[in-house]
C-alpha cells in the first residue's frame, strides 16, 4: 500500500518531490531541533491520485487519523475538543514555491462549543472569537468558494458602525457578533450551516488544497515560472500557534538578507496580536522586524540566532515565517528565499566572500534571466520628473504605463499593446493575471513581505508597496493623492529601486550593468550613480568573469550589419555565428533582386544585376570583417525563397486588374505578375529555398561566394585579419553540399590566384532538416563544420510553420500541457533535442573534432545552453543582447556538471 502521510520527524529537505518544499523544510527544521509546532505532511502522491480520480485515495483518511492522534498525544489535546481544543492549520506546499497561489486554512477545529474552550484555555475571549471568525472567513472563501468581499465588507461595516479603523479596536462582543454575521453569510451562500464537526472541516480543507493546484492563478503562475503541471502539491497539517493572543503574541516574515537589494542585516515585517495572513495579505501595514527587539528582546534574540543557523545550514538567504505565542517563539516555515536579480548577484558574491560557498556555487546562485533583468534601462535621474508619492521599494526596475485597477483592464491594455501599471489597495492571489499583464505593480498597503512584493520579485516585475499616501478606489477606478486624481489610462511611472512614484512619462537611461558589459568595468562603475549600484556592477563583473573562465562553449552572435557586429563584439561575442545575407538584399537593393528575377537566364540584364549585387555585397563584407578583429564570421548563403523579394501576389493582382479596368495597362506590372505567379508556392517554407535555390538559380550563390572571398582577399592584402566561413542552408543530401562546395572551392582557388593570397575559408552547412541530422555522418565527409539551425529544425521536426502556429494554437497547447513552454523558446529536448544529439553523434563518428555550433535563438536560451553543453557542442550563437546571458549560462553549465560530479 502506498504511504501518503509523513510526520515532520520522518523527512528532510531533500524530499521535496514527495513532501513539497514546505513539508521538506518543516521536516528539516524539526531535524535541526528548532521549535516547530508538531504536524504531518500529506504527500504529493496523494494530490496526484486525487487529481487523477477526482476523489481522495481511500487509504488517506485512516493515515491522517493515525498521524493526527500522534500529534494529539504529543500536545495533550484533541482536535476541536470542547474544553481544551487542538486547532490545526492546513497549508499547501508544492515542490517549487508558489507564493499565494494555493490555499491555506487556519484554526481548523473551532466550532460553537470549542470556541468557549479556547477562550477558557487562553483566558482571552476576544482572541477566541477572533480565531473563530477567521476560520469561517477562510473556510468559506477558500474551501467553499464564497466571494471573499462578502466577509470583508461585513467586517468593514462593523468597524464603521463602531467608529473604529483598526481590527484590534474591536472587542470580544464585537467579534462574537461578527462571527454570527459570517455564519449567516456562509449559510446564505452555501445553503447549509457552517460545519461543526472538526474532522469534516479538516477533510474539506485538505481536499480544497488539492483542488487549488488547478485554480486559474496557480496554472498561470506555473506557466510563467515553467513549473510542470504534473507535480501536484503536498498538504501540511500543523498544530496552530497563535499570534493573536494579545500584546505578547505576534507573527511575522523575515529574511536573512534583504530580498530586494541583497544587503545583509535585519529584514522582515511583523505584527503583534495578529495571524499570518494579516502580514502576507497586506491588510494591515506592518512593523519592521528591527522594532521587535524593543518589544520582545528574548524572542528577537532567539529569532536572530535561528536565522543565522538556517542561513548557515542552507548556505543561502532564507525566507522564514514565525509566530510568537505569549512570548514563546515558533518556526512555521523556511525556504530558500525568492529575490530580485540585483539581490541574487549581491548575495552570491557575499556568501562567497564570507567563505560559506565556493565560487562555482556562487555562479549557480544567479541565472541568465536575472542578468537580463539587470540589463534593462533604468530611469534617468537627471530628468527630475514630478514626484507623486513614495512607498517601499519592493522589487526593482523602472516601469511606465497607464493606470489600471483590475485584471480585465490590464488584459485590455496588454492586448492593445499599451503598457500599464496595476494599482491596488493591496493585492491577493486573484490579482495574478493582472500582475502578469502589467509592467509594474503599485499598492497602498503592505510591506516587503506582502503578496504583491513576494510575487513581483519572483516574476521580476517592478513593484512599489505600502505607499500610504495613496487612496485607491477600485470601484470608482480612481487613484487619489494630495488632491490629484488619476483615472484609468493616466500615465504614471514607478521606480522599484527607490520606491518613488512619478506623474507622466519618465525617460530612461542605459543600465550601468549594460555599460559594464559593453565598455568594461571602469565605464560601468562610472555610470553607476550610487554606491549600491557600484557594488552591484562589481558583483556582476565578478561572476560573469568567473563564468568566462569556467565555460567550455564559445559564444558567438547573429549579426547582419556592421552595427550588429560592433554590438556583438562589445557584448563579448567571440565571432559571428550567423550572418543572414538575404537581409543585405533589402531596402534600395530590392529593385536589383527584382531585375535579377525578371531577367532571362544568361541575359545581359541578369549579369548586370549580378555584378551590381556582388559589388554591394562585397562592400558589406569589407565593412563587417574588420570589426571582428580576426574572429570568425559565418556567412549563410541566401536562404528564403526569392518570391519574398517580390511584391505580394494578391496586391499585385488587384493593381493589374484595376489598371486593366481603367485601360491603363502596364507591361512591367503584367510581367511582374506572371513571374510572381510562376514563383508562388503553397508552402514556401518547404519549397524552393536554401541550397535548392542556389542549385536551381544559377549564379546566385556564386555572386555571394565571390563577394565574400574577394572581400577577405582584399583585407588580407591590406594587412587586416579576416576569417570568413561559408555556410550552406537547408542541406538534406550530401550531393547538394558537394555541388555547392565544388563551386565554392573553384571560386576560392581562382581569387587566391588572381590576388596572390592564400585563404583558409571553411565550408560547412546548416542542420535544419531531420534527414540532415540522421545522415550527418555522410554530410560530415563534405562539411568542415555544422551549425544546427534549431528554429527550422523545430519547424521540420514538429511539422509546424512557425509564423502560422504561434499565435493560433500554441496558447491552447500550453494551456493543455502539451508544451510547458514554446519549443521555439526552449529546445524540445525529447524531440528536436534528440535530433540534435543524433546529428552531433553521427558527425563525430566521421570527424571526432568537428566544429559544431547552434545558430537558432535557442543559442541564447538559458535551459537550451545547458543542453548544448551536455552534447559537447563547440559554440552557440544568438542575438547580440543575449550574448552575456549565453556566456553566463555556459559557465553555469560547466559548474553544475562539476558540482554534480563531486556530489
Amino acid at each position: 500500500m502506498v504511504k501518503y502521510v509523513y510526520d515532520f520527524s520522518e523527512g528532510d529537505k531533500e524530499m521535496k518531490d514527495l513532501l513539497g518544499g514546505k513539508g521538506a523544510n518543516l521536516a528539516e527544521m524539526t531535524k535541526l531541533g528548532l521549535p516547530v509546532p508538531p504536524g504531518f505532511t500529506i504527500s504529493t502522491d496523494a494530490c496526484r491520485a486525487y487529481l487523477k480520480k477526482g476523489q481522495t485515495p481511500e487509504s488517506l483518511a485512516p493515515e491522517v487519523t493515525q498521524k493526527l492522534r500522534e500529534v494529539e498525544d504529543k500536545i495533550g489535546r484533541k482536535l476541536g475538543d470542547a474544553e481544551d481544543p487542538l486547532l490545526v492549520s492546513v497549508r499547501s506546499g508544492a515542490k517549487f514555491s508558489m507564493p499565494g497561489m494555493m490555499e491555506t486554512v487556519l484554526n481548523v477545529g473551532l466550532n460553537d462549543q470549542s470556541v468557549h474552550g479556547l477562550a477558557k484555555m487562553s483566558g482571552n475571549e476576544r482572541f477566541a472569537w477572533d480565531s473563530y471568525r477567521r476560520l469561517i472567513q477562510m473556510f468559506g472563501k477558500t474551501v467553499m468558494d464564497i466571494d471573499g468581499d462578502l466577509f470583508l465588507n461585513a467586517h468593514d461595516a462593523l468597524k464603521a458602525k463602531r467608529a473604529v479603523t483598526a481590527d484590534t479596536d474591536l472587542n470580544a462582543d464585537d467579534l462574537r457578533e461578527l462571527t454570527e454575521t459570517f455564519k449567516g453569510i456562509y449559510e446564505k451562500e452555501i445553503g447549509s450551516p457552517f460545519p461543526q464537526d472538526p474532522r469534516d472541516q479538516l477533510d474539506a480543507a485538505i481536499e480544497a488544497v488539492f483542488r487549488s493546484w488547478n485554480t486559474e492563478r496557480a496554472v498561470i503562475y506555473r506557466r510563467r515560472e515553467k513549473i510542470p503541471n504534473t507535480l501536484g502539491t503536498a498538504v501540511n497539517v500543523q498544530t496552530m500557534v497563535f499570534g493573536n493572543m494579545g500584546d505578547t503574541s505576534g507573527t511575522g516574515v523575515c529574511f536573512t538578507r534583504d530580498p530586494s537589494t541583497g544587503h545583509a542585516g535585519v529584514y522582515g515585517d511583523y505584527l503583534m496580536n495578529a495571524q499570518g495572513e494579516d502580514v502576507v495579505a497586506g491588510i494591515r501595514n506592518t512593523e519592521p522586524l528591527s522594532a521587535l527587539e524593543t518589544q520582545d528582546k528574548k524572542s528577537y534574540d532567539e529569532l536572530r540566532a535561528i536565522m543565522r543557523k538556517l542561513e548557515t545550514h542552507y548556505k543561502d538567504m532564507c525566507d522564514i515565517e514565525f509566530t510568537i505565542e505569549r512570548g514563546k517563539l515558533w518556526m512555521l516555515q523556511t525556504r530558500v528565499g525568492k529575490r530580485t536579480a540585483a539581490a541574487a548577484f549581491r548575495i552570491a558574491t557575499q556568501l562567497f566572500e564570507e567563505r560559506l560557498i565556493t565560487k562555482d556555487e556562487a555562479l549557480l546562485r544567479v541565472t541568465g534571466a536575472q542578468l537580463t533583468q539587470l540589463m534593462f534601462p533604468q530611469f534617468d535621474s537627471s530628468a527630475n520628473p514630478p514626484l507623486v508619492a513614495r512607498g517601499m521599494a519592493a522589487s526593482p526596475g523602472a516601469a511606465v504605463g497607464g493606470v489600471v485597477f483590475d485584471n480585465a483592464q490590464a488584459r485590455e491594455f496588454k492586448e492593445a499593446g499599451k503598457p500599464c501599471i496595476l494599482v491596488r489597495r493591496e493585492t491577493n492571489p486573484d490579482d495574478l493575471p493582472g500582475m502578469v499583464d502589467a509592467e509594474g505593480v503599485l499598492t497602498a498597503r503592505g510591506g516587503k513581505t506582502s503578496h504583491a512584493a513576494v510575487v513581483a520579485r519572483g516574476m521580476g516585475k517592478t513593484c512599489v508597496c505600502g505607499a500610504e499616501a495613496l487612496d485607491v478606489d477600485a470601484q470608482a477606478r480612481e487613484l487619489r493623492v494630495d488632491g490629484r486624481v488619476f483615472k484609468t489610462g493616466d500615465i504614471i511611472a514607478i521606480d522599484g529601486t527607490t520606491g518613488e512614484i512619478f506623474e507622466g512619462e519618465v525617460p530612461v537611461a542605459d543600465s550601468p550593468v549594460t555599460t559594464f558589459l559593453t565598455h568594461g568595468l571602469e565605464a560601468g562603475l562610472e555610470a553607476a550613480q550610487t554606491e549600491d549600484m557600484k557594488e552591484l556592477v562589481k558583483a556582476v563583473a565578478d561572476l560573469v568573469d568567473h563564468a568566462d573562465k569556467r565555460r567550455r562553449l564559445s559564444v558567438r552572435a547573429n549579426a547582419d550589419t556592421p552595427q550588429d557586429a560592433e554590438r556583438s563584439i562589445a557584448f563579448g561575442a567571440e565571432g559571428i555565428g550567423l550572418t543572414r545575407t538575404e537581409h543585405m538584399f533589402l531596402g534600395e537593393r530590392r529593385v536589383l533582386v527584382e531585375r535579377l528575377i525578371l531577367s532571362e537566364p544568361g541575359s545581359d540584364a541578369r549579369q548586370e544585376a549580378f555584378d551590381k549585387l556582388e559589388e554591394l555585397q562585397m562592400g558589406d563584407f569589407e565593412q563587417m570583417l574588420p570589426i571582428l578583429g580576426g574572429k570568425p564570421m559565418t556567412v549563410r548563403l541566401i536562404d528564403p525563397p526569392l518570391h519574398e523579394f517580390l511584391p505580394d501576389l494578391t496586391s499585385l493582382e488587384v493593381k493589374v486588374a484595376v489598371a486593366e479596368a481603367k485601360g491603363e495597362e502596364c507591361a512591367e506590372d503584367k510581367q511582374m505578375l506572371a513571374q510572381v505567379r510562376k514563383m508562388h508556392e503553397a508552402n514556401p517554407m518547404l519549397g524552393l529555398r536554401g541550397v535548392r535555390l542556389g542549385i536551381v538559380f544559377k549564379g546566385l550563390f556564386e555572386l555571394q561566394i565571390r563577394a565574400l572571398v574577394r572581400a577577405a582577399a582584399r583585407l588580407q592584402k591590406e594587412g587586416t585579419e579576416a576569417h570568413p566561413e561559408i555556410m550552406v542552408p537547408l542541406v538534406g543530401s550530401i550531393r547538394e553540399l558537394q555541388l555547392v562546395r565544388e563551386v565554392a572551392e573553384d571560386i576560392i582557388a581562382q581569387i587566391e590566384k588572381e590576388e596572390g593570397v592564400s585563404l583558409n575559408i571553411p565550408i560547412g552547412c546548416m542542420i535544419e532538416l531531420p534527414r540532415a541530422a540522421v545522415t550527418a555522418e555522410h554530410l560530415a565527409e563534405e562539411a568542415d563544420f555544422f551549425s544546427f539551425g534549431t528554429n527550422d529544425l523545430t519547424q521540420t521536426t514538429w511539422g509546424f510553420s512557425r509564423d502560422d502556429v504561434e499565435g493560433v494554437f500554441f496558447p491552447d497547447y500550453i494551456e493543455n500541457g502539451i508544451f510547458g513552454v514554446s519549443p521555439f523558446e526552449t529546445i524540445d529536448v525529447h524531440g528536436v533535442g534528440r535530433m540534435v544529439k543524433l546529428g552531433v553523434e553521427n558527425a563525430r563518428q566521421t570527424k571526432p573534432n568537428m566544429k559544431l555550433g547552434v545558430c537558432g535563438e535557442h543559442g541564447g536560451d538559458p535551459e537550451s545552453v545547458h543542453f548544448f553543453e551536455e552534447l559537447g557542442m563547440t559554440y552557440v550563437s544568438c542575438s547580440p543582447f543575449r550574448v552575456p546571458v549565453a556566456r553566463l549560462e555556459a559557465g553555469r553549465a560547466v559548474a553544475q556538471k562539476e558540482i554534480g560530479r563531486d556530489e
